[in-house]
């Protein structure tokens, strides 16, 4: 049976609406969460039937101009707004843009190395951590192994203590991976991340039916290391053009803070250790 990837979304979108939400009057008696199908195709100015047939996933090729009034009416944010898009095949470019390397260039790892102070890592689509910088391994260190964000905080018993605010990264976490279904909802590693999530995490697979959608691009982050303590940091992310699809993302505090300081002696712990290891295996 064909996966209606679309229409999931829309009547997810549809039942996250109520009628006040749109300034629309409530009539009669609800028997769905949100709005009507017939609401939205009024809402859209699109014929009720046409609707129900994108829903139901008969109708799998609508037209630029009916997403934009679909956009607009489900009030769909940028982001969302450009995964309809790609839900219906209505963007161009992005088939080329679908498959992620997982190869992070030689350049791209001396420009990470060159931020001793501060976070840096390359991640994928799918959150898979690609590399990192000797500060960023120091700061997942609790996590084992440090491999992929989605799994670090659902399934790694570190994510709750590491993430002071586990409910937002959580969150966060499962919108990203919905963004990454509008490029290639059939991505093998994609399919095999989220069923190893929602077979082991009830509350992931809550979160994934919300259909939420959101890009990385910065945000502040709340953390709490076991080596020095609560860190609040916040990231930017930044594309890589010569590989779409990664994204590197830099953790940064304000500078002479608490969290500074607290990166500082984050990255010495990280370095003695480091030292006394090789030496440990160097030694006869």
């Amino acid at each position: 049976m064909t996966e209606n990837h679309l229409g999931d979304f829309l009547r997810a979108r549809r039942a996250g609406l109520r009628p006040q939400d749109v300034d629309m009057a409530s009539y009669g008696t609800r028997r769905v969460t949100g709005l009507r199908r017939e609401e939205v195709a009024v809402l859209a100015g699109v014929n009720a039937d046409y609707y129900t047939r994108l829903e139901q996933g008969r109708e799998r090729n609508p037209s630029p101009q009916v997403l934009d009034t679909l956009s607009r009416a489900l009030r769909l944010d940028e982001d969302t707004r450009a995964h309809l898009y790609r839900l219906a095949g209505a963007t161009p470019g992005d088939h080329l843009a679908a498959h992620t390397s997982g190869q992070v260039s030689p350049a791209l790892r001396q420009l990470m190395d060159g931020y001793p102070n501060t976070p840096a890592f390359v991640l994928d689509r799918t959150l898979d951590i690609l590399a990192a910088n000797a500060l960023a391994d120091a700061l997942f260190a609790p996590f084992d192994p440090p491999d992929n964000l989605a799994r670090m905080t659902f399934l790694d018993p570190a994510g709750r203590h590491f993430y002071t605010d586990w409910d937002r990264a959580a969150q966060a976490v499962v919108a990203n991976l919905r963004h990454a279904t509008g490029f290639d909802p059939n991505a093998p590693r994609l399919r095999e991340l989220v069923r190893t999530l929602t077979e082991h995490s009830t509350l992931f697979a809550r979160q994934w039916n919300s259909h939420t959608v959101r890009g990385k691009t910065q945000d502040a982050k709340h953390l709490h290391h076991p080596d020095v303590g609560p860190l609040t940091l916040t990231y930017q992310a930044f594309d890589v053009r010569d590989a779409p699809g990664q994204q590197l993302v830099i953790y940064h505090a304000e500078p002479g803070g608490p969290s500074a300081q607290a990166l500082d002696l984050l990255g010495s712990l990280h370095a003695t250790r480091g030292r006394r290891e090789t030496r440990h295996r160097n030694s006869p």
